[in-house]
């Protein structure tokens, strides 16, 4: 079911991976449950982005040692700046498990620290069932991330149906917490 509402993601890439994963998986999955989705890259972001009631959704690569990808870096001091009070994230990140396992998506910790520190609520927590990493910033607790982990370089056949399950469980949490503020 469709609920009445928009949803934006906004992301940053340097090599194509997040774009190649939002057109070829998140944006046929989020049509289904939104009325509209707005794709906008973070280096063209406009100052009134963050002052609409729509989903916010957040894709971050993570690179090296648990660096922002370029794009985020440049913006991110923007960013810490916003007041997201009444606003809700859901927040996905590609990462290197193997390569970089002790920085394992990192920029979704990054990000939702600054969203939770700023008023915004997040949606979407993701198991780590299934992963293999020491370390990660972005833990919400030791079986939890903040958001969706997708790691292209070693399982890009699970990626589709972690983000089918993602997206389907965004939409819920989304539409619960949208009949409960309008109740």
């Amino acid at each position: 079911m469709k609920i009445p509402m928009k949803a934006k993601i906004i992301y940053g890439s340097d090599t194509g991976n997040t774009d190649y994963v939002i057109e070829t998986y998140f944006l046929n999955e989020l049509n289904q449950y939104f009325d509209s989705v707005e794709q906008i890259d973070v280096y063209k972001i406009e100052a009134d982005t963050w002052d609409s009631d729509d989903l916010f959704i957040i894709g971050i690569p993570t690179w090296y040692d648990g660096e922002l990808q370029s794009d985020w870096d440049d913006y991110v001091d923007e960013f810490e700046l916003q007041d997201f009070t009444g606003k809700t994230f859901a927040i996905f990140g590609l990462g290197d498990q193997i390569g970089y396992d002790e920085y394992f998506v990192d920029g979704i910790g990054i990000l939702a620290k600054i969203i939770i520190e700023n008023g915004g609520t997040i949606i979407g927590h993701w198991s780590t069932e299934g992963y293999t990493f020491s370390e990660s910033k972005a833990l919400v607790d030791e079986n939890n991330f903040f958001g969706l982990a997708i790691d292209e370089d070693n399982e890009d056949e699970l990626t589709f149906e972690r983000v089918k399950n993602w997206t389907k469980q965004i939409q819920e949490e989304y539409q619960n917490l949208v009949l409960q503020l309008n109740t």
